[in-house]
């Protein structure tokens, strides 16, 4: 059992293997209990749900606390909050996706499970990857911070280009190269029927297209949030567990959001502004001769901004909410 306790990434692999068992466990019970059969989960599910998977992340939370200190605890935290933050901003891509290929809510469900298990490989490969770059060359922290900073800024100055789903290369790609139907086939990712020579062969449904732009957004949307785990804290450890933990939970809550998200127009705006603070607080720590800026301080203001945008979209748009009661 001594291999329990060798180093993997700066961790026991006993730490490692606890938490991936948690995930295991917890998509196993989602797939194989809760939902093991088809069926539309409901807005009340969806928050039910996602409220069981922040209480479990911030249970783990409190362990890494416990277990590495309080200023581990803290960037989880910290690196947990933006996550979510940013994940969100996610789901108006996921539905655009959903209902470019007209999938019913009913098969929605099997796209993001298999969509979790394969971002919980790609930000393992992205975050190693980061990982051993950052530990070779730590002045990449500040290049980090540098694309940051012209993110956030660019998210307050430019607006949003309206997403073409049908336009996007790697769907293109895949239509190329490969049989695909045009209709769904019930929640079957692949079916086995005649091409165009009258041959049998295995076709990709659109639900099986969904998935792969589902995982081609997440990429996209890991460029902004890995390197902004990063500057918050460099330990392998807290910057995957606090990524895949965000993105377990949102998946539960994306049936909510999805059908709100025009009550968060200005989180964005927020999203902005902590992407400029966590990108600048790198620069601002070496101005101030700290060695790190103070976790509890960089913790509280990501709070302030998140909360404060998501209050502010609340109250702007309670106005439209009402008047279509």
């Amino acid at each position: 059992m001594d291999f329990l306790f060798i180093a993997f990434a700066g961790k026991p692999v006993w730490m490692w293997l606890a938490f991936l068992a948690i995930v295991l466990a917890l998509l196993v019970f989602d797939l194989g209990i809760l939902h093991r059969k088809t069926r539309e989960i409901s807005v009340r599910e969806s928050l039910a749900m996602s409220a069981i998977y922040i209480m479990l992340a911030l249970a783990f939370g409190a362990w890494v606390w416990w277990q590495l200190g309080s200023e581990a605890g803290t960037a989880y935290l910290t690196a947990f909050t933006i996550e979510k933050a940013l994940a969100m901003d996610n789901v108006f891509v996921i539905a655009m996706i959903f209902s470019y290929f007209a999938i019913p809510r009913a098969y929605q469900h099997r796209v993001l499970f298999w969509g979790i298990v394969g971002v919980i490989v790609l930000r393992a490969i992205m975050i190693g990857l980061g990982a051993a770059i950052v530990a070779q060359a730590s002045w990449i922290l500040y290049v980090f911070a540098l694309f940051l900073v012209a993110t956030g800024i660019k998210m307050l100055v430019f607006k949003d280009k309206p997403h073409d789903i049908g336009s996007n290369p790697a769907l293109a790609w895949v239509r190329r190269r490969f049989d695909v139907t045009e209709q769904l086939h019930e929640e079957r990712f692949f079916v086995r029927q005649k091409n165009a020579e009258g041959k049998l062969t295995w076709f990709m449904t659109p639900l099986f297209l969904a998935l792969i732009l589902i995982e081609f957004a997440d990429v996209i949307f890991a460029v902004d949030s890995v390197p902004a785990i990063f500057a918050i804290s460099t330990d392998p450890f807290v910057v995957y567990t606090s990524n895949i933990f965000a993105i377990l939970g949102l998946r539960a809550l994306y049936f909510a959001l999805a059908a709100m998200v025009d009550r968060f127009q200005y989180l964005k705006l927020a999203l902005a502004a902590v992407l400029i603070f966590i990108g600048s607080k790198i620069f601002l720590a070496d101005l101030l001769g700290l060695e790190k800026f103070p976790p509890a301080i960089s913790l509280g203001i990501t709070f302030g901004l998140l909360g404060a945008g998501i209050a502010y979209s609340l109250w702007k748009t309670r106005p439209a909410v009402e008047q279509a009661k």
